[in-house]
């Protein structure tokens, strides 16, 4: 019974220091459960803008290449670069790990046909998430 009697206390529009307090230690609880969540996207922007990284491997038609591990020039210059001139998936392999290939915000299939089945050299930002990794605002590298 006393401790209804103290809530009751604490909201009377009276007593507006403990009011005051409720509306402070709200607050300060409020500001403890979101500043993980803001320093963790803080922290994800940060790693995200990393600068951009060279990658050099086989130009591959992603469809292939995932589906039965379609390497090679005999592939790529005949299936792989149909299937990128129509639309289809392009990726690059380096080490054993495919990534996939995307221009400022749009395809590089053009560009990118006529190289698949042979190794060449990409500049881009590196990206990952829920296991597929991506070169976006990549360029072909002259050498």
């Amino acid at each position: 019974m006393r401790q209804a009697a103290q809530i009751c206390f604490m909201f009377n529009s009276t007593n507006k220091p403990t009011v005051l307090k409720v509306a402070v230690t709200a607050t300060f609880i409020t500001a403890l459960a979101v500043a993980p969540l803001a320093i963790a996207q803080e922290h994800e922007h940060s790693a995200d803008a990393g600068a951009s990284k060279e990658v050099t491997g086989e130009v591959v038609d992603m469809m292939c290449y995932v589906d039965h591990n379609a390497v090679g020039e005999k592939h790529g210059q005949s299936c792989g670069a149909k299937c990128i001139k129509s639309g289809g998936p392009v990726g690059i392999v380096s080490d054993g790990k495919a990534y996939l290939v995307v221009g400022e915000h749009k395809p590089m299939n053009d560009q990118l046909a006529e190289y698949c089945g042979k190794n060449i050299t990409l500049k881009g930002k590196l990206a990952e998430r829920g296991g597929i990794a991506m070169i976006e605002n990549a360029e072909i590298v002259k050498k």
